[in-house]
């Protein structure tokens, strides 16, 4: 169990649980393990390298072969990746002359010449038709022959793993973390979350789960262990359905409920009716998934349970044969006669939608009295707010000194993004800015003290991860909005697909644009190479898996952005495909080997969104040459097939400058709340002999043992409750 739960450890910790077994020489084992992992740029830290020492050899080795496993595909070296052109980046040919040479070759090809001179003759040729168009000409094997080794390079990407403890403390502890997170989790951490509340469901759990996919996650573990559910709304009830049907327990896209054994269909029942019994006024709430409520009641039948009317009464309500005022209709009912001053009033009793209420609340006060009342119920209730709310409120206030006219962004639960112009009036100065001093000092008073804080400096530009669906699972991926340096003179972008089903084109492309964000040039397909570098080839299918590669000489680049993005051309989604991921490498000049080393991967992450185009990030070229990287994780709807880059330049544009201009809440504003003893900013180097509070992109071995370390991995830490 616990070797099967260990990957889980090691992929949201970079901790790997403590290895146990008989003691041995299992030096020279470890030292292999440690030198096997550099080769994919990790590496053991030094009290982990002195336990493994320790083991016998047998321990040491089975330690490495499931480690080298979980980092291989953490880094994306899991799969192997070939390119179009075997010499990629050297001896890419120009595009023009390259599609001739493909129709030549077609023409030499007994069983293709008709077709290519029936459409000659046409005036146009379908590239796909071409038989050594968009397939790979040669073996991973020989591509891997046309490849020098890999010149190291003191910049490589290292990432420490060090040493945990007890395997099963580590399991629960993980599991504690992801189950009481105050910000909701991504898809990946809410699997892992399934799988390891189904392992420690007997064992400690959190004291609260405010997140309510996270309770959905565990409630479907409690009732198959035989355990109660911990329902206090009706939604609860409803997204524990979901689950047991393997659903979307965030209720965004639609579950298909599953047939239901009797037990289940009672433990649901029975849990909906004493929601119901304690709070009457929670019926309410069924309206807001009234179909997905009916749907569950041909699964569940509540007439054949008379004993639990008050479970009827929620499907007669979103069958709407009985009524159920709800708490919003009531705030809208005075909001249309304009009572601004009633409508506060009300929302006190639910300060989380107050807050989340205000802007409009004070854009409809028609004088000084009505916006003074809006702002003294908010004060009035500041405490009863969650962090994240708080914060969320905070960073939405920062934004909204505007004139009318800006741009503005909208970006999904699952990352999908559109812009449109802000026509709202601004919110006065005066409210604004005491709304913000009340939530500076709210925060303020809840955030730990955190001693003696350790900063890197490279963390202050790192947004606050408000919800985990602002990342992308994955290896060195932060928050959307992020802002981290960018060293290194050749940047490389890749992306992996391998299809599920049906023939699957991805396409990958870089987009440069200027300082106005007006299209300077682009990579890819259609333009194989140009001033900044070149594109490795056209995959049009992978049934195998197939991957593309976009190199680029910073110091060459025209303009001011580089927006890389994976475009789908044909067949299935980002959802649909067996796998797809995305990433960037960093290299130095000199450096040789192959298209893919692993070592010189900085970020990899899935592509899991709902639309047709990706943006996983963007490059900016700040006022001293250096290149910075804006995290995104967006994605646009696209065309149902055939997406280019030239075809989306435009809606790129506008939406990266929409990202661009709006100000994100940052570690940076976090520490600035912070009442530390000492601040000190980490140079790569010097560790402080007593505990500190460390904040940064990666954990620093040598650390005193009582320290408290936030790093990504467990950014989510600083957001207070």
């Amino acid at each position: 169990m616990v070797h099967r739960l260990e990957p889980l450890v090691v992929r949201h910790t970079l901790r790997l649980p403590r290895p146990c077994g008989p003691a041995g020489e299992g030096a020279v084992a470890a030292r292999q393990f440690d030198a096997a992992l550099m080769s994919v740029g990790f590496k053991l830290s030094a009290e982990l390298l002195e336990r493994l020492s320790g083991l016998g050899e047998g321990v040491v080795v089975d330690t490495a072969v499931r480690t080298l496993g979980t980092v291989r595909e953490m880094v994306g070296d899991h799969v192997a990746h070939n390119v179009y052109f075997v010499d990629f980046p050297a001896n890419v040919p120009d595009t023009y002359d390259f599609w001739m040479r493909c129709i030549a070759e077609a023409l030499a090809d007994d069983e293709a010449r008709d077709s290519v001179l029936e459409q000659l003759g046409e005036g146009v040729v379908d590239l796909l038709t071409l038989p050594s168009y968009g397939r790979y000409q040669h073996t991973y094997a020989e591509m891997l022959g046309h490849h020098d080794e890999l010149i190291a390079a003191a910049g490589d990407r290292m990432t420490v793993l060090h040493l945990g403890g007890d395997p099963d403390e580590e399991v629960g502890a993980l599991y504690l973390a992801l189950a009481g997170s105050s910000t909701p989790l991504g898809e990946e951490a809410l699997r892992d979350l399934d799988v390891l509340a189904r392992a420690c469901v007997e064992g400690p759990q959190p004291e609260t789960v405010p997140v309510r996919e996270n309770r959905a996650v565990l409630n479907r573990a409690r009732v198959r262990a035989g355990s109660p559910p911990l329902l206090d709304t009706v939604t609860d009830v409803l997204r524990l359905a979901c689950a047991l049907s393997d659903g979307d327990v965030t209720l965004v896209g639609p579950t298909r409920f599953r047939k239901l054994s009797r037990p289940l269909r009672r433990a649901l029942l029975a849990g909906l009716d004493s929601v119901v019994a304690a709070s009457p006024a929670k019926l309410a709430d069924v309206r807001v998934h009234r179909e997905a409520w009916k749907r569950l009641g041909e699964r569940l039948h509540p007439h054949e349970y008379p004993r639990w009317p008050h479970a009827a009464d929620v499907f007669a309500v979103a069958r709407g044969e009985k009524r159920a005022p709800s708490f919003d209709s009531r705030v809208e009912e005075l909001l249309g006669m304009h009572d601004v001053t009633g409508a506060a009033k009300v929302l006190k009793s639910a300060p989380g939608k107050l807050f989340r209420s205000l802007d409009r609340l004070l854009r409809m006060a028609l004088d000084q009295e009505e916006r003074d009342s809006v702002v003294a119920a908010a004060e009035e209730v500041v405490g009863d707010v969650s962090g994240r709310v708080l914060l969320s409120v905070r960073e939405h206030l920062a934004n909204r000194a505007q004139d009318t006219g800006e741009t503005r962004v909208f970006v999904n639960r699952l990352g999908r993004a559109w812009v449109t112009e802000d026509e709202r009036p601004p919110v006065l100065p005066p409210e604004r800015e005491r709304l913000i001093a009340v939530l500076d000092q709210e925060l303020r008073r809840r955030l730990p003290d955190p001693g003696h804080l350790l900063i890197d400096p490279d963390a202050l530009d790192v947004a606050l991860p408000l919800s985990g669906r602002a990342a992308a699972a994955g290896l060195g991926v932060l928050p959307r909005g992020s802002v981290s340096p960018v060293d290194g003179e050749l940047l490389r972008f890749f992306v992996y697909w391998k299809q599920a089903a049906h023939r699957t084109d991805y396409d990958l492309s870089a987009l440069m644009l200027d300082a106005e964000f007006a299209t300077v040039c682009w990579l890819a397909y259609t333009n194989l190479k140009d001033l900044e570098g070149e594109h490795s080839g056209d995959i049009t299918e992978a049934p195998d898996g197939a991957s593309e590669f976009v190199d680029l000489r910073l110091g060459a680049v025209r303009g001011e952005y580089i927006v890389p993005q994976v475009n789908i051309f044909a067949g299935e989604g980002f959802e649909e495909v067996e796998e797809s991921f995305f990433g960037f490498m960093l290299r130095d000049p000199e450096q040789r080997g192959r298209p893919f080393e692993p070592r010189t991967v900085r970020m990899k992450s899935g592509l899991r969104g709902p639309g047709r185009v990706a943006l996983p990030l963007a490059f900016k070229r700040e006022p001293d040459g250096r290149w910075r990287a804006k995290w995104l994780h967006l994605y646009l709807r696209g065309a149902p097939a055939a997406n280019r880059v030239e075809g989306n330049r435009v809606s790129v544009a506008t939406l990266l400058r929409g990202i661009v201009e709006r100000e994100q809440l940052t570690v940076r504003y976090l520490t600035g709340l912070m009442d530390a003893t000492t601040t000190t900013v980490w140079d790569g180097s010097t560790i402080p002999a007593g505990p500190v509070t460390y904040i940064g992109l990666q954990r620093p071995d040598g650390l005193h043992p009582d320290s408290r370390i936030v790093v990504p991995e467990n950014l989510r830490d600083l957001i207070p409750e």
